[in-house]
């Protein structure tokens, strides 16, 4: 089995006909100030697997920030049950909706691993805003 893509995305889905639907990929985003968290990003991995590929597979997800500290991670299993009839290969398609912990600017990067082996890494760039100067009202001044 091995991995087609892996991205961030705003949303995504499986439609009826089982086609992978994408909205809004992104690798970079702003936030106001830090530390933040990124609400209900879309992980979508695409696996692409065969008939050696049937049977039960681990799937974990570590998120780790610029400074090489684990923010977040999970463990969960898939199962990968046969080949269609006259299909060389099998479409695995993986939707993690998760919230992203941001503790400071930088890469930030998504490691995927099956069955124990490192399989893909998606980044994510983080930038804060910078500060927004106020001006300080002088003692006494009337404000309208």
């Amino acid at each position: 089995m091995h991995v087609s893509f892996a991205l961030f995305a705003d949303a995504a889905n499986l439609s009826q006909e089982g086609k992978l639907n994408i909205l809004g990929v992104f690798d970079a985003v702003q936030v106001g100030q830090l530390p933040a968290i990124h609400p209900r990003a879309h992980l979508v991995v695409r696996l692409k697997g065969g008939a050696a590929d049937v049977g039960r597979h681990n799937v974990n997800l570590r998120w780790v920030n610029p400074s090489g500290v684990e923010l977040w991670s999970s463990d969960g299993q898939l199962d990968v049950e046969g080949v269609p009839p006259l299909a060389v290969e099998m479409d695995l398609p993986l939707i993690a909706a998760i919230d992203l912990p941001l503790d400071e600017s930088g890469a930030y990067t998504m490691r995927i691993a099956l069955d124990e082996t490192p399989r893909a890494e998606v980044g994510l760039m983080v930038r804060a805003a910078p500060p927004q100067f106020v001006a300080p009202t002088p003692v006494g001044a009337m404000v309208s």
